[in-house]
């Protein structure tokens, strides 16, 4: 299937969902085996409304859970739809995209930080 810039624009929360959840498949296992009460969640935008953010990661990064407990609410690593679309010309470009700010948002989970994804090439 392939998508051009005027397809991306209309690409649906339903069909966004499908290829964050394929990305999130293609991962090492690894990477996402050490996931502990983490929920990936798409939204259109933040909630200031701007097109600069692609991903977010909520919650408290494992290196500092030294009191996390049962029953915390699950951190959320969310993509936001437009945003990501907004920087891509297609649909090539729009997976590779979603597979990077899935691996920055995790990253942010393990506790390493924007600088340490810089040096490890992950912009």
């Amino acid at each position: 299937m392939s998508m051009d810039a005027a397809d991306l624009a209309s690409l649906d929360e339903e069909g966004f969902e499908r290829l964050v959840v394929a990305e999130l498949d293609d991962l090492p296992d690894e990477m996402v085996d050490g996931l502990d009460n983490v929920v990936f969640v798409t939204e259109a935008r933040p909630e200031n409304g701007t097109l600069d953010t692609l991903g977010l990661y909520e919650g408290t990064a494992i290196t500092e859970r030294d009191t996390y407990g049962f029953g915390e609410l699950p951190d959320r690593i969310i993509l936001f739809r437009e945003p990501l679309i907004a920087v891509c010309e297609n649909l090539d470009e729009l997976r590779d995209q979603i597979h990077v700010t899935l691996v920055h948002e995790i990253a942010h989970y393990y506790g390493i930080d924007d600088a340490q994804l810089h040096e490890l090439g992950w912009d």
